[in-house]
């Protein structure tokens, strides 16, 4: 995963020194009014898209991020940052060849419908906790410290549509159980235990 920098906002640009005839600053004047521009604009963009949008939809938006994933049961809930892979291709390679994970990230399987998985460690450098999900996110199993490099299959289950791969540890470390939820945007929200909205 890469690792991306905070956001944060960077100056217009240096600050000007210079002054109109009145002693204010001729750049003050015309940023003043730029930035009324820019915010008549964003409001008017935002009312329209407003419009645009069903009600409720900027709040899952906000609420479900492709790049975490939010975890909860009844004692509370846990934040991870997530790498999705949702193809055959993404999915054989994995956490392959990697030699450490972030401590509060992991890796979010996402297969097109629930089915039976197993998965092995072959050239998987760090040992991991798997966490096997069905299609409306609830926590059916959880493989805890697989061994790196181990060819021994470990299966998920039957019914699994989500696969979230952590350090070795952190399932017990978050307090997380099976009958816990999932909530991401890949989760079908019909379906969703713990929808995005």
């Amino acid at each position: 995963m890469s690792d991306r920098p905070a956001p944060g906002g960077q100056p217009d640009g240096p600050a000007r020194n210079d002054r109109a005839s009145d002693g204010r600053a001729s750049g003050d004047r015309v940023r003043g009014c730029r930035q009324f521009g820019l915010l008549l604009a964003g409001s008017l963009l935002a009312g329209s898209l407003g419009a645009l949008l069903p009600a409720g939809a900027a709040r899952a938006q906000s609420a479900c991020d492709p790049a975490r994933v939010d975890i909860r049961d009844a004692d509370g809930s846990a934040r991870v940052s997530v790498e999705v892979v949702d193809t055959p291709e993404s999915r054989e390679i994995g956490l392959m060849h990697r030699e450490s994970l972030p401590r509060y990230s992991g890796m979010l399987f996402v297969y097109e419908y629930a089915q039976p998985v197993a998965f092995w460690m072959e050239n998987t450098l760090i040992p991991l906790d798997m966490l096997f999900f069905d299609a409306s996110g609830q926590l059916r199993r959880i493989h805890e410290n697989a061994k790196p490099l181990d060819r021994t299959p470990i299966p998920g289950g039957d019914d699994i549509r989500f696969v979230l791969e952590l350090n070795a540890g952190m399932a017990k470390t978050l307090g997380i159980d099976p009958g816990a939820e999932l909530r991401h945007p890949a989760v079908e929200q019909t379906v969703a235990a713990w929808p995005c909205g």
